[in-house]
């Protein structure tokens, strides 16, 4: 648990460094932004390990593993929802990181590969629970998909991605949207 609270510690110091690099112009560095990303979701993990402890479990590290792929492309799926919102108030984005690390065109199809790769991981895991696990936590997907406004298919657990246009000029947008 000790070391979950630590890892949210680091994410926000990451927040902060990475969203001041990009409003500053700087040269970001993917190994930061993809530990930042995969850092962010450390409540849930907080509260798993509690309920782990609540029920007298020891933690099942096969259904971790698999909890911190599924949460990453939460994660990303909720970026890519938030996007604009997350420029206007400058806070951690993946996909405004990416975009601010590549350029605009660049910046979607390296966050895409990454997506894909993530993906191939989670299946991986997946594959890895037990059967009835396994098949209920693709149910989920399928309904949690569909209620977004999603559909899942076969080639993504998240559903169809969809990639908002790049925003070029931040402090721009922030103006516009500020004054209209």
């Amino acid at each position: 648990m000790e070391g979950e609270l630590r890892d949210g510690l680091e994410f926000w110091g990451l927040e902060r460094k990475l969203c001041l690099a990009v409003g500053c112009g700087e040269t970001l560095e993917r190994r930061e932004v993809e530990r930042a990303v995969a850092l962010k979701s450390f409540d849930y993990r907080v509260l798993n390990l509690l309920l782990y402890e609540m029920e007298g479990q020891a933690v099942n590290e096969q259904h971790f593993e698999f909890l911190k792929a599924s949460e990453l492309l939460v994660e990303i799926s909720d970026d890519l929802f938030d996007y604009e919102d997350d420029v206007l108030s400058n806070t951690f984005n993946v996909y405004r990181m990416f975009l601010a690390m590549y350029g605009p065109t660049q910046g979607q199809l390296e966050l895409a590969h990454w997506i894909s790769d993530i993906e191939r991981r989670y299946e991986q895991l997946l594959s890895g629970l037990e059967a009835s696990l396994s098949k209920n936590y693709r149910e989920r997907c399928k309904n949690a998909a569909k209620e977004g406004g999603s559909t899942a298919d076969s080639n993504s657990p998240m559903g169809s991605w969809t990639l908002p246009p790049p925003i070029s000029n931040e402090g721009a947008y922030r103006e516009e949207m500020r004054e209209g």
